[in-house]
């Protein structure tokens, strides 16, 4: 990993290769997947299928839908603490997004006027969930369970088939978290089934889960028909250290992210450099024995960055320019700087809150902003499964005290239609004999 201190010539350079590097051109795939979209929508089932056979290998005529006896049986072959530790996520889950539940209100004015919010849930909602090499029913508990929580009366969710079936611990999962139907699907094509409805995919509000590329744009194009969480970039972790802690486990946190994507970032900023010096050579021997060796080896060779700083107030102030998706507090006393932290999806205090914990059993989301987004987005919760919904109700009594200057400032606006709209009402209760 490169070291830099922070008042090098080049550091702002080599900084802004990091922060910017998931500014991924998709002018590439924009026409591809706009084609996919157009055909799915045109020619529903029969593009899936085709589709599916040519990106996945699969033949999934007569059976795009898992049915409820595949699950049982994939179930059986999941090991009992296998599905403890997932059962115990779930409820982990469960418990700390259920602190987000909103409520709906309602206020009286003296003059007899109702205002209020009304608080309701999505109808139905998709879930994609990656496929590929690896698996990930993770992202099914941190996407299913916040809608379950929401009230979101109807849970649709797809996935790239394979020659071996769908993943056993992703379909455990989604049985865990009171997935109602599962398709094995993925791709642009999924995108576009879960936006417009086919003759078997029910079309949905809102779409959530990560994706590459080709699901990341396909998200991107059929926003505004349905709603999405966001286009999520590379994953990254940056570590704030004060030279204290063992440089074993910042390197091995560093490397959680590295392992993910080649395009991952992995940032330590500590006031020590002879913890700078000792996290680097972890991180080049621990790189040794991981099974991603190549993924991570790539991630650190070119986003992977040791910074150097004079205090730990200018650590949390870069920390806030990168506004990073986790941050990591591993100093003596991570209350006191949590207070200076403005931009981060996650943030972890203290030494024994590894990334990782977050990413399986802690309780809040892992579905994280991502690429400086923290800057203005939230992580995935209860909120992105509800709609508000203003309520008005005026007596006549409250009608008439705001009547006039309502009717002056539609006049201001040029719109008489809505002044009339105003006028007309207050014509007719100055002469009760009309309102008869």
């Amino acid at each position: 990993m490169k070291i830099v201190d922070y008042r090098e010539k080049g550091f702002k350079s080599v900084l802004s290769k990091i922060i910017n590097r998931g500014e991924t051109d998709t002018s590439g795939v924009e026409g591809a997947v706009r084609s996919i979209i157009d055909d799915v929508k045109k020619r529903g089932d029969r593009a899936l299928v085709e589709y599916t056979k040519r990106f996945d290998g699969v033949d999934i005529r007569g059976r795009m839908e898992v049915g409820a006896a595949e699950i049982k049986k994939v179930l059986r072959t999941v090991a009992r603490k296998d599905l403890a530790i997932l059962t115990l996520a779930k409820e982990r889950i469960e418990r700390f997004h259920r602190r987000q539940v909103q409520n709906s209100w309602f206020t009286v004015d003296p003059d007899g006027v109702t205002l209020g919010q009304r608080i309701t849930s999505l109808k139905r909602v998709g879930i994609y969930v990656p496929g590929g090499k690896a698996a990930y029913p993770s992202t099914v508990l941190m996407n299913a369970v916040p809608a379950r929580v929401a009230g979101v009366k109807e849970i649709i969710m797809v996935t790239p088939p394979s020659e071996r079936g769908i993943d056993p611990y992703v379909l455990a999962a989604a049985s865990i978290a009171g997935v109602d139907r599962i398709f094995r699907i993925g791709g642009a094509q999924s995108i576009a089934a879960l936006a417009f409805g086919t003759g078997s995919v029910p079309s949905v509000d809102k779409i959530v889960g990560p994706g590459n590329i080709y699901v990341a744009t396909a998200k991107r194009l059929v926003f505004g028909i349905v709603d999405i969480d966001m286009v999520a970039g590379p994953s990254e972790i940056l570590i704030i250290n004060d030279g204290t802690g063992d440089a074993r486990w910042m390197a091995a946190d560093l490397l959680s992210q590295a392992e993910h994507d080649e395009l991952a970032s992995s940032i330590l900023i500590t006031t020590s450099k002879k913890t700078a010096q000792s996290v680097r050579r972890e991180v080049k021997r621990q790189l040794e024995s991981l099974k991603r060796r190549t993924i991570a080896e790539g991630s650190i060779k070119n986003y992977g960055l040791i910074i150097t700083v004079d205090t730990l107030n200018r650590a949390v102030e870069i920390s806030n320019d990168i506004a990073p998706e986790h941050l990591e507090l591993f100093v003596e006393r991570p209350m006191e700087l949590l207070g200076l932290v403005e931009n981060a999806g996650a943030v972890f205090l203290g030494p024994y809150s590894p990334e990782p914990i977050g990413d399986y059993l802690a309780g809040p989301n892992h579905t994280l902003p991502t690429g400086g987004t923290a800057r203005f987005s939230s992580p995935l919760g209860v909120e992105d499964f509800l709609k508000r919904s203003s309520v008005i109700n005026f007596s006549m009594e409250g009608f008439l005290t705001l009547a006039r200057k309502t009717e002056r400032f539609a006049r201001l606006e040029g719109l008489d239609a809505h002044a009339e709209s105003v006028r007309v009402r207050m014509g007719t209760l100055k002469n009760p004999k009309k309102r008869r």
